[in-house]
């Protein structure tokens, strides 16, 4: 098996376009048309990662925090990326980070953490917005069921838990072939009118090149005429952070005393406890706090992120209880994930959790 069809399988999963602008997943180092020997899954790629992967024979890494941040005018070895990106192309092993494209997506790394919790009713906290954009087009009766099949193939009316959405219009279209012209109907030189549908369905912004590639191998017209509009609609199945409710409530204790012991959080931060009891919970992995507004307007009783600054804790103990668990804690099954979109489409490829802890805060 190739490393291009592992890639292949993790970016429909999680498109790349769906990451942040600071962002840099995707492919750190290497050639996706080697065989692969098999994958070593990890949150951080280190030196200690690579020796376990050569140990283990597996040429291809798949982390969640990307390697490489930076653009580099030299590579020396002066620190631990540049000794990591040396070792890996030394060794031939390819490196693949699926991050923020990993958090926005459905059932991303934030969905595995409100598993981890038991959480119902599960929907994005913050959803991405002008993402989506709505395609119209103009097609013969007779072949619009084609074309539109062929629309929804290629990723187009997905809204919510629903799918194959469009709105579609019957009016007489009017078109004149020109000399040179193979029109699909009508004479050329002559004004011809034909009874059509409208089309109008809706797509992430993303998928635009695939839909119209789709458009135009389905469409009868030499020249189908079609229009494309930005839409400001949030797109609430992407996006940031999680907000869900507990099947039962807990007080604020028992609550975070669970949460400690799943994480395995050597050191739970909390602002003031009020003796509000625990039910609806909002969350982000990492670092989460630039959510916490948009937690307290959820109406959740706590917040739950890996990183929370200082002054952050400031002003809300009446608002909403705020858990800082650790950033390497909060994201550490993240590898379950790798692990479920590889194994679900190649059961039978070698798949190994690193068993090295890459936290770099340690807890006395």
């Amino acid at each position: 098996m190739k490393i291009k069809e592992i890639v292949s399988a993790l970016e429909r999963f999680a498109p790349l376009p769906l990451q942040d602008g600071f962002d840099n997943a995707g492919l750190q180092i290497g050639l996706t048309d080697a065989e692969t020997t098999g994958a070593l899954l990890c949150l951080d790629v280190t030196e200690a990662v690579l020796d376990e992967a050569i140990a283990s024979g597996c040429n291809l890494i798949i982390s969640h925090h990307p390697l490489i941040f930076k653009g580099y005018k030299s590579i020396t070895g002066k620190d631990y990326v540049e000794r990591c990106i040396l070792k890996a192309i030394k060794n031939d092993i390819v490196i693949y980070s699926a991050h923020t494209n990993l958090d926005n997506a459905p059932g991303g790394v934030n969905f595995k953490i409100a598993e981890k919790i038991g959480l119902k009713n599960v929907r994005i906290l913050d959803p991405k917005e002008s993402s989506l954009i709505k395609l119209v087009t103009f097609v013969p009766s007779a072949q619009a069921e084609e074309v539109r099949n062929a629309l929804f193939t290629a990723g187009c009316g997905c809204i919510g838990n629903y799918d194959s959405c469009s709105y579609n219009t019957e009016g007489e279209g009017t078109f004149r072939a020109q000399e040179g012209s193979h029109p699909f109907c009508g004479t050329v030189g002559e004004l011809h009118h034909e009874t059509e549908v409208r089309i109008e369905t809706i797509l992430p912004e993303y998928k635009k090149g695939e839909v119209i590639r789709a458009l135009l191998s389905k469409h009868p017209y030499e020249e189908p005429a079609y229009d494309l509009y930005p839409l400001h609609n949030s797109w609430a199945q992407v996006g940031s952070g999680i907000v869900g409710e507990l099947e039962e409530p807990e007080s604020e204790l028992e609550f975070l005393k669970r949460i400690k012991k799943i994480f395995e959080v050597g050191c739970l931060k909390h602002n003031k406890l009020t003796g509000r009891l625990i039910q609806k919970v909002s969350l982000c992995g990492g670092a989460g706090a630039f959510l916490i507004p948009q937690a307290v307007r959820s109406g959740a009783d706590v917040f739950i992120t890996g990183e929370i600054k200082y002054h952050d804790y400031f002003g809300r103990e009446t608002d909403i209880l705020l858990a800082e668990i650790g950033h390497y804690e909060s994201e550490q099954y993240t590898k379950e994930i790798f692990y479920s979109i590889i194994r679900d489409l190649f059961p039978n490829f070698a798949l190994q959790f690193s068993k090295v802890n890459t936290n770099p805060i340690k807890y006395l």
